[in-house]
């Protein structure tokens, strides 16, 4: 009996000492903290701990997010088998009649409605190599023109006006390592604190070093608290703001006019456009104060280096890229951009937000950011694929476009991978009716999402513990995220989904890939010669380097740490400036006597998203576990709201209902939801379906409302 003891006990000491690690890489913003998981098996529990690991980006640092992550991946309720909904429930099947439901409804749908009946959805928070993967999927496997992803509502704004001013796009044009040595930052609609907490250690130590920081933003928040001076701007007026700026740069000649001349055209238009604005009209349609648009602009334009960071507060508008365009047009007029501490960066919002919008998910893109409409372009890729070029659709439409085509009946089936978009879209409820409307709608998800509950078909998913591949952070660092978990059930991977429809649809020649690395390396050929040129990166030099800034050509090349040194990506190799008008192409909603108020919207620390994965922490969900209205006290006592009650907000298109937050930090004409939630407090029920002319981002952050105690 002793004897059968002391066994009994050494094997309960040998379990509780047995221990795995996994190396990994945090799942959700664009810093892409890397980090290990330890799982310590403790009789019949487990426990986890988290630690940073050091890399050159976030350099060991994490946040609530990410020392929470794995939370959601161990939920119970996680999707582990595919699942048919069969009478309006779902019902657990194999892969093997999973794949033969897609091939015969797929097959079924181009039959009757044509090739272009099919649309893919994607996502930003997939590897490189998926999606990549994802957009040869659409035009090889489904010849659909119509494919794009869910980074459209977050980077479409600053990417495309990077590209019309620069050449090219990548999130930084300096790595964070030079924040700490410049002289002025502008933070424009952008509050790292909350949406990239691991960042700010290089802007705080840029204030220790003496560098004076501007922050624009119509509220006052954790990110407003660093800055020197803020521009508490009216939404919507972001690209009026900057003209201020630009007219007192050049009516006290503070341009770089060396810089100008060689290295820039359209500066000569500009001049003529902001002589014929009035500073006190600017300072009037802003909200901002003439003796503080003069003080931005003169430290700005003064100091011998300087950064300008953009964000989603002056991208999420249906001017977007007139408004990025025109703070680029202050970093050109003043020569702060392709050398040393001076340069631009769009704080990219999602995981792999950078290296999704590069490899063909967008609906007029190829891999290596090449146009689909460029017939040399084209070629190329075909080649790649071996397929003949004109076997390449054309390109699409945006991703709210697409529901808007499926609303209409143009679309009528649907492979959405690793998105909510009912949740994250303007005019929610347009695009679930659109979703509704399909004949068949498959899902790619870890969780019953509450887009995934309209699917016919879900398909369970691998999560950023168990799915390796390369990600692209903010700086435009290519790293290598190790997931060596094995997959729950029957989970598997993006990529391996992907070529499992291929195949059945009889397309599985040019899928033929047994693991994530073979697919980046046909990523390489594809990008190669391209603006976001992978061909010189491989795993081991990731691994060995601990990531890569791209472009990167060759494999004895060390990558490109700071863009623009010898020339812009123009073919004359220059800067394109333009004149942007204060009054928008597409009229932004104002307010009224019926709606008096401007509503904006935004992140908190401890959600991320819409929220499917973060909600599934209890660690998270405890810090925010509903949303809110953040409202002036002043503004409330108008409209006899009390503090923390449940208030009703209600604009054009429909209505929330969330709690009341007196906050004395917002404009009294405004006020702000977060985006996190979904059913009714679904914040992006209220917001139109306008879009920016130019890159289809939709007007998230100015819509007019009004607010009622219930």
């Amino acid at each position: 009996m002793t004897e059968m003891l002391l066994k009994y006990f050494r094997t309960q000491q040998k379990e509780a000492q047995s221990e795995k690690r996994f190396n990994t890489q945090c799942p959700f913003c664009s810093m892409q903290c890397k980090m290990q998981l330890v799982e310590e098996s403790i009789v019949s529990r487990k426990k986890y701990t988290v630690t940073g690991i050091d890399n050159p980006t976030s350099e060991g640092r994490l946040c609530i997010k990410g020392l929470n992550a794995h939370q959601h991946v161990f939920q119970h309720d996680r999707i582990k088998y595919p699942l048919l909904k069969v009478n309006g429930e779902f019902v657990r099947i194999t892969w093997r009649e999973a794949l033969n439901t897609i091939k015969q409804n797929f097959t079924q749908i181009q039959k009757e409605d044509g090739k272009n009946a099919l649309a893919v959805y994607g996502s930003a928070s997939i590897t490189n190599e998926e999606a990549y993967l994802l957009g040869k999927f659409a035009r090889v496997a489904l010849q659909t023109k119509y494919i794009d992803y869910n980074g459209r509502l977050c980077m479409s704004a600053a990417a495309t006006a990077a590209a019309q001013s620069f050449g090219m796009d990548r999130g930084l044009t300096n790595t964070l390592a030079e924040v700490p040595f410049t002289r002025v930052i502008i933070l424009a609609g952008t509050n790292i604190v909350e949406c990239q907490p691991t960042i700010i250690p290089y802007f705080e130590k840029a204030k220790e070093n003496g560098c004076f920081i501007i922050a624009i933003d119509p509220r006052e928040t954790a990110t407003t608290k660093l800055a020197d001076l803020h521009l508490k701007v009216k939404p919507g007026a972001d690209a009026a703001l900057a003209n201020g700026l630009l007219k007192v740069i050049l009516d006290e000649n503070l341009v770089d006019e060396t810089f100008i001349k060689e290295k820039a055209t359209g500066f000569e238009e500009v001049k003529q456009y902001i002589s014929t604005l009035d500073l006190n009209e600017i300072a009037e349609w802003t909200g901002v104060p003439v003796q503080a648009i003069y003080k931005a602009a003169t430290k700005f334009a003064k100091e011998e280096s300087g950064m300008i960071f953009t964000a989603r507060g002056i991208e999420q508008q249906t001017d977007g890229v007139a408004a990025v365009r025109n703070f680029l047009n202050i970093v050109i007029a003043t020569g702060k951009i392709g050398k040393m501490y001076s340069g631009y960066g769009a704080v990219t919002g999602q995981g792999n937000g950078q290296g999704a919008r590069e490899h063909g998910q967008k609906a007029d893109q190829l891999p290596g950011y090449r146009s689909i409409e460029n017939e040399e372009h084209r070629a190329y890729i075909a080649d790649v694929w071996g397929i003949k070029k004109e076997d390449i659709p054309r390109k699409g439409v945006s991703a709210y476009e697409m529901f808007e085509k499926a609303d209409q009946g143009e679309i009528t089936g649907m492979f959405l991978m690793c998105s909510n978009p009912i949740v994250s879209n303007p005019n929610a409820n347009l695009v679930k009716r659109a979703l509704k409307k399909l004949k068949f709608f498959v899902a790619v998800d870890m969780f019953v999402s509450e887009t995934a509950k309209l699917a016919d078909l879900i398909l369970p998913t691998s999560s950023y513990l168990e799915d390796e591949g390369t990600m692209t952070n903010l700086e435009g660092r290519v790293m290598l995220r190790e997931a060596s978990r094995p997959c729950p059930g029957e989970v598997k991977h993006d990529w391996q989904i992907i070529c499992e429809i291929a195949n059945v649809l009889g397309k599985g020649e040019y899928f033929s890939y047994t693991k994530a690395e073979d697919i980046f390396n046909e990523l390489r050929k594809a990008s190669k010669g391209g603006i976001a040129d992978y061909s010189g990166i491989t795993y081991e030099r990731i691994k060995k380097e601990k990531g890569i800034l791209w472009p990167c050509s060759d494999t004895n090349q060390s990558g490109t740490a700071r863009l623009f040194e010898n020339g812009f990506a123009h073919e004359d190799g220059k800067a394109k400036m333009v004149a942007v008008e204060n009054i928008p192409v597409v009229p932004k909603e104002s307010i009224s006597m019926e709606f008096p108020l401007y509503l904006t919207t935004g992140r908190v620390m401890a959600q991320y998203l819409t929220g499917v994965q973060t909600r599934k922490s209890a660690s998270l969900s405890a810090r925010n576990f509903e949303s809110y209205m953040e409202i002036h006290p002043a503004t409330a006592e108008k409209y006899n709201i009390s503090n923390n009650v449940l208030v009703k907000v209600e604009s054009k298109r429909g209505s929330i209902v969330v709690r009341s937050k007196w906050s004395d930090k917002i404009r009294q004409d405004t006020v702000f939801v977060p985006i996190h939630w979904a059913g009714s407090q679904n914040v992006n029920i209220l917001i139109a379906g306008d879009l920016d002319p130019t890159c289809k981002m939709p007007g998230f952050k100015v819509s007019a409302v009004k607010v009622s105690s219930l």
